[in-house]
């Protein structure tokens, strides 16, 4: 058995690399929760459990963690008819 020479392996490697390239982002539940929470009317905590099939804890710990922290996204909620309403009202770096 022959190993290749240099240059078939790097052209191997750049197909590889121009193939990963092309393909577009996965969309992602953290996405559409932050999609849901960028909305003008908000998300409510059932909104998101539906949406990304997470627990109700889950859904807050992603708030507070991943949200707030991580990301530095302000978050804000008030109390309507639906039921305590989140929104990211601003970026904030």
């Amino acid at each position: 058995m022959s190993k290749p020479a240099n240059g078939e392996q790097r052209n191997r490697a750049d197909s590889e690399s121009q193939l990963k390239k092309k393909q577009p982002k996965r969309a992602t539940k953290s996405d559409a929760v932050v999609a849901l929470l960028s909305r003008s009317r908000g998300a409510t905590i059932d909104e998101m459990m539906k949406a990304t099939a997470w627990q109700s804890h889950s859904v807050r710990g992603f708030l507070a963690g991943t949200v707030k922290k991580k990301q530095r996204r302000a978050v804000t909620s008030e109390i309507t008819d639906k039921g305590r309403v989140y929104r990211i009202i601003a970026e904030t770096k």
